[in-house]
C-alpha cells in the first residue's frame, strides 16, 4: 500500500540520526523523498521505499 506523502509533514524515524535527532520534515517530493532533521536541520534524500520501511509515525500532517 503506498502512503499518502505531503510536503511540509513531520514524522519520526525508527532510526536515530547522528545528531540525536527522531523527527523530520518532508521538504522534497517525488522518486526520492527529501527530508529535513528538525534538530540540526542536516537534509537528505531518502528512496520512496525506504522512507516509508523507516517511518515510525506521523507527527502533523499538511494539507
Amino acid at each position: 500500500m503506498v502512503q499518502e506523502i505531503n510536503l511540509g509533514d513531520m514524522v519520526r524515524l525508527k532510526k536515530v540520526h547522528p545528531c540525536g535527532g527522531y523527527d523530520w520534515q518532508v521538504v522534497r517530493l517525488g522518486a526520492d523523498i527529501g527530508i529535513k532533521c528538525l534538530k540540526c536541520g542536516r537534509r537528505v534524500l531518502l528512496e520512496r521505499s525506504v522512507f516509508e520501511r523507516r517511518v515510525k509515525e506521523y507527527l502533523s500532517r499538511s494539507d
